[in-house]
């Protein structure tokens, strides 16, 4: 039995065709076969066609999988593998809706290079937020696992040479996305974040020194030329103060700018022995001249330099700067010696303005839940080094400095310890009675003065976005290791888990969940690759709740169903 379509000519010279259910049958009187009509569908049209797939769609009910494929297709489909399709698909639409796709392709104009370098640096932006590994390892997971819109495949000679491009067209990317991001998110830059992290390499030695300018960048002169002149002399990857407490292997500093929506809006690169006091001076340069309007800059105490401060204030910009209590500082000693109410600005957090000198104000901040946080911690740590000291009068005057020696290791536990004038250890009571004025307290200053001491305490708060964005960046796009060893290499892949911080900020922002809730729910989505005699098709898995729920909050479209129909290559 099979389906027929006939043609019957009209007077007027038209044609029409007619649907037919046929079955051959073997006609004893001319010794052949012949077909005999089962039944008519009409005329052959749209309403019959579609009554055609319904009637397609109940048999098949009756068949097994395979027979129901093979007889819907007309031919024996294979599967032959599937691959994730969601997440790159979002990142992909994220990456073209902030126009970072159209950037490249526009700074690509007139340079020798392969026209699919934009795609190949897509390729591994949604590497890292999707599956982090080496450049070399990415070109295989393009290859064979990811499927991404416009590159089936790619080498890992492309990708070293798309990263060198996106290092040297950085300054103009970084500002033309920032702008675009800001106008499409409509983000609130009054206020910018900024902080540093560090990041280790498992090596070693250090990188041999070479010459640098004042902003730490590789000088173009000989690494024989006269550092005085150039600025300083170090390797990229050097020994520093590690935030990792990593202090004996190499590290460089990245510094990132976040809004308080917690977009990040650029990164820099340092080498690993650069101090915080002067960095947040060259990040302020490096913003000059993306015509910002006003900006309050919010940085930890590490950049709380008088040099630091009044380069904040050049033009119409302000500060607010955690200040160190426990540095004894003239400030913190005089703001702590204030009398005044607390005025409550959270459920956990209150807050105190005090007047201690003019052009700057200064706000004490207390969180109860911090103070018990910090009472505990000292409580142990002072039941630790009871415990250490305990005996040490009984040891001789050698074991006890050496015993002194291993608590100046710990700073934690050396500053609740005394030293007679005899040399014997004891708990410093005075020390302890100091730290417990100081539970959950936390001084700022602030050069604003149209500023709330609310909105000063609340915003130097939102400087956990940049902490945040710090620990995604290491864990969830697996920011080390860092499997490179030239500086220029390394600044690339410092910019590719910007750029894929920014995708996912995004993403998190539009459907308020975690990177991480996001990604395993797209990732479910699946395109499906079947091939047979007749040629290769391959359709994704159907759309989930959650996932239509995702692209709803996104404001994106469902990926067609159908990827790729290819007939199969005629032989000659």
């Amino acid at each position: 039995m099979y389906l027929r379509s006939t043609a019957q000519k009209r007077k007027d010279g038209s044609v029409i065709r007619y649907l037919q259910l046929a079955q051959n049958v073997w006609d004893p009187v001319k010794k052949r076969s012949r077909a005999e009509i089962v039944y008519s569908f009409g005329r052959e049209d749209a309403a019959n066609r579609a009554a055609l797939e319904r009637l397609v769609s109940s048999v098949s009910r009756f068949l097994s999988p395979e027979a129901a494929l093979s007889a819907s297709s007309g031919e024996d489909f294979a599967f032959m593998e599937s691959r994730p399709l969601g997440g790159a698909y979002v990142l992909d639409a994220l990456w073209q809706r902030l126009g970072i796709d159209a950037t490249l392709r526009r700074l690509l104009r007139g340079r020798r290079l392969d026209p699919r370098a934009e795609r190949v640096l897509f390729s591994l932006v949604a590497n890292r937020a999707l599956s982090p590994s080496s450049k070399l390892a990415a070109s295989r997971w393009v290859t064979e696992d990811a499927e991404i819109q416009g590159l089936p495949e790619t080498t890992d000679d492309q990708c070293y040479r798309a990263m060198d491009f996106l290092l040297e067209i950085a300054p103009a990317l970084e500002r033309e996305v920032f702008h675009q991001v800001a106008t499409l998110l409509n983000l609130e830059v009054d206020l910018l974040f900024f902080d540093t992290t560090s990041t280790y390499f498992c090596r070693d030695e250090a990188d041999a020194p070479v010459a640098r300018d004042g902003r730490g960048r590789r000088h173009a002169a000989s690494v024989d030329a006269d550092t005085d002149d150039l600025g300083t002399s170090a390797g990229f990857r050097t020994y520093g103060k590690s935030k990792d407490h990593r202090d004996d292997l190499p590290q460089i500093v990245i510094g990132m700018a976040v809004t308080r929506e917690g977009i990040p809006v650029r990164v820099w690169s340092w080498p690993g022995n650069t101090a915080d006091s002067s960095l947040i001076r060259e990040v302020k340069e490096d913003l000059r001249d993306w015509a910002l309007a006003r900006i309050v800059w919010v940085a930890d105490r590490g950049f709380s330099s008088a040099e630091n401060r009044r380069y904040l204030r050049r033009g119409d910009h302000h500060y607010i700067i955690g200040e160190r209590l426990r540095s004894g500082s003239a400030m913190a000693t005089a703001a702590l010696s204030r009398a005044g109410r607390y005025q409550e600005v959270a459920e956990n957090l209150k807050v105190k303005e005090v007047k201690i000198a003019e052009g700057e104000r200064f706000v004490i901040c207390f969180n109860p839940e911090a103070a018990e946080r910090d009472a505990a911690v000292r409580t142990r740590l002072v039941a630790r080094l009871q415990e250490m000291i305990a005996d040490s009068d009984k040891l001789s005057p050698s074991k006890r400095a050496e015993l002194r020696g291993v608590i100046s290791t710990k700073p934690g536990l050396h500053r609740f310890l005394r030293v007679t004038a005899g040399g014997l250890l004891r708990l410093d009571a005075q020390a302890i009675t100091a730290e417990e004025k100081l539970d959950g307290k936390y001084l700022l200053r602030s050069s604003d003065p149209s500023l709330s001491a609310e909105d000063i305490a609340l915003g130097y708060k939102q400087l956990l976005e940049v902490e945040r964005g710090w620990r995604d960046m290491k864990h969830v796009l697996d920011l080390r290791p860092v499997y490179h060893r030239k500086e220029e290499r390394i600044r690339a892949h410092v910019l590719l888990c910007w750029l894929a911080l920014l995708l996912i900020r995004v993403a998190e922002t539009s459907c308020t969940d975690t990177w991480l809730n996001l990604r395993r729910e797209l990732q479910r989505l699946q395109v499906g690759t079947f091939q047979g005699p007749a040629g290769t098709s391959r359709r994704r898995t159907q759309i989930t709740r959650a996932q239509r729920t995702i692209l709803g909050a996104l404001k994106l479209s469902e990926p067609p169903e159908i990827q790729e129909l290819a007939a199969a290559a005629q032989a000659s």
